[in-house]
């Protein structure tokens, strides 16, 4: 299930200023990778990423804003800073059939996509690949490489470039923490793979 943060903006692109607009008009292609997919093609690719992950269970992805990622980062990391995914697992009471949630700042997703030279509707992809790969169970920070290499065998069947993993290893889109929170309804495992937190600062965090 895909939802959008209504307080996002539905088209996410930088604005084009006066001077700029003819310049834009003449380029539709790069403005077009800018755009926002729709969630039904987002959603098809979520049930695709989920079968190959071999994950099962419910799970939403929830579009959001830097700001708003920003808060649920603090709340329940302690970092006050945006963030590209973050990763919800299911666990406990009432969490039959639920796999759980991811929440992605396309704001984020468009810088980085930007940088990488893809498509913001490919970096979505991407970082909904990583974060099922979490819900799935996946550590990259304990597991000596095997969620790299499963996530890159994934990233080439389903068609995405250069993953999170081998950003940060290549001191591109570093990585950050993998705290343990919990809610007053469940028990949750929240990590993220943040664009300004240095690997070597890698930590565990524990919501009081």
């Amino acid at each position: 299930m895909i939802l959008l943060d209504p307080d996002m903006d539905p088209d996410p692109a930088p604005k084009a200023t006066k001077t700029k607009r003819a310049a834009v008009a003449n380029a539709p292609a790069p403005q077009k990778s800018l755009r926002l997919p729709s969630a039904r093609t987002l959603a098809l690719f979520l049930s695709k990423a989920q079968a190959a992950v071999r994950l099962k269970g419910q799970v939403t992805v929830l579009l959001t804003t830097d700001a708003a990622i920003r808060k649920l980062n603090r709340q329940f990391r302690g970092k006050d800073k945006a963030t590209d995914v973050l990763s919800f697992p299911a666990e406990g009471v009432g969490a039959e059939g639920i796999a759980g949630d991811l929440a992605i700042s396309v704001t984020t997703a468009l810088r980085q996509g930007t940088a990488c030279g893809h498509s913001l509707g490919t970096e979505l992809k991407v970082l909904m690949l990583h974060g099922l790969l979490h819900l799935a169970g996946y550590d990259h920070e304990t597991d000596a490489g095997e969620m790299a290499r499963r996530e890159r065998l994934l990233r080439a069947k389903l068609g995405l470039p250069q993953g999170l993993i081998e950003r940060a290893n290549e001191a591109t889109v570093p990585q950050g923490l993998k705290p343990r929170v919990r809610s007053a309804t469940s028990s949750a495992r929240l990590k993220s793979c943040p664009d300004t937190m240095p690997r070597s600062s890698a930590a565990k965090a524990r919501r009081p």
